[in-house]
């Protein structure tokens, strides 16, 4: 009888601290989007979204932010790019180690989950200290790098999670047929986790978009589009930084209104992650 009670009481106790925290989660979405919403949807207009910066446009006057989304989709989808062709070898790699009860497999997981708890500004900074020392200016190629970096460990880690949900016996009975490790690996567990695979990808570029800390250094800012990869390069982070930083409430609310074109753009990222992921879910063996 007093273990029922214990049980039941403990039962209640984590519900209700489950209702708190996804209340603290929605609450805290609603507030920032809705604070986002009502600033910054007043300011927002066509000609903020598709002209760049003009003379004087952090005082007040005429331009818009196409610089800054430009950048922003640029480096996010180089560094996303660049973070892919690492993270998949490498998530094949710890499968196949984990596999053969390798030490090797645990080693880097550590290695990995240290990288992904590094602030930001972290890679920023050593970004900036290799860029002294090679003689490297900011640009949209030094922005790319860091921030395949930072990405590198989320999207790593995240495939080495999806590829793991992969059924042993799936992989035995490729390797029964007389499957290589590597076919094994590229015919069987990538076709079977593939929406994982890329809803791994889409949670990294989510993160490389939006991050500031990292590029502050490294990818600079212009005004203009960049139209090479050694021209430094706007982000919207940083635009939606340096527009908060201005005395004037039009400027400000500006920064808003990029703040909106921020979220949207990570919204339809996240939308097209989870789309693409059940369309893909039909192709695998459940």
């Amino acid at each position: 009888m007093g273990n029922h009670r214990r049980r039941r009481a403990e039962e209640r106790f984590f519900k209700a601290l489950m209702i708190i925290a996804t209340g603290i989660v929605m609450g805290s979405l609603l507030l920032i989007v809705g604070t986002i919403v009502v600033k910054g949807f007043p300011a927002l207009n066509l000609d903020m979204i598709t002209k760049t910066p003009k003379g004087g446009y952090y005082l007040g006057k005429e331009g818009g932010i196409l610089n800054a989304i430009l950048g922003s989709l640029y480096l996010a989808g180089g560094a996303t790019l660049l973070a892919f062709l690492l993270s998949l070898p490498l998530a094949l790699f710890l499968d196949m180690e984990t596999r053969s009860k390798s030490g090797a497999a645990l080693r880097v997981r550590f290695a990995l989950d240290v990288l992904w708890g590094i602030p930001s500004i972290v890679y920023g900074a050593f970004g900036f200290l290799i860029m002294a020392l090679v003689g490297l200016r900011a640009s949209l190629l030094a922005g790319i790098i860091i921030v395949a970096l930072l990405e590198l460990p989320i999207m790593a880690r995240s495939m080495d999670e999806v590829v793991r949900l992969v059924p042993a016996a799936l992989k035995d009975a490729s390797a029964s047929l007389g499957a290589t490790r590597l076919e094994t690996a590229v015919r069987v567990v990538l076709r079977q986790c593939l929406p994982g695979l890329l809803t791994a990808v889409l949670i990294a570029f989510g993160r490389g978009v939006g991050d500031a800390a990292s590029v502050l250094f490294t990818a600079g800012f212009t005004d203009s589009l960049p139209t090479s990869l050694f021209q430094p390069a706007a982000t919207l982070p940083l635009a939606i930084f340096f527009q908060l930083g201005t005395p004037f409430p039009e400027v400000r609310a500006r920064a808003y209104a990029s703040a909106a074109v921020l979220t949207l753009i990570i919204l339809i990222v996240s939308l097209a992650a989870r789309w693409l992921s059940r369309k893909l879910k039909k192709h695998t063996i459940q």
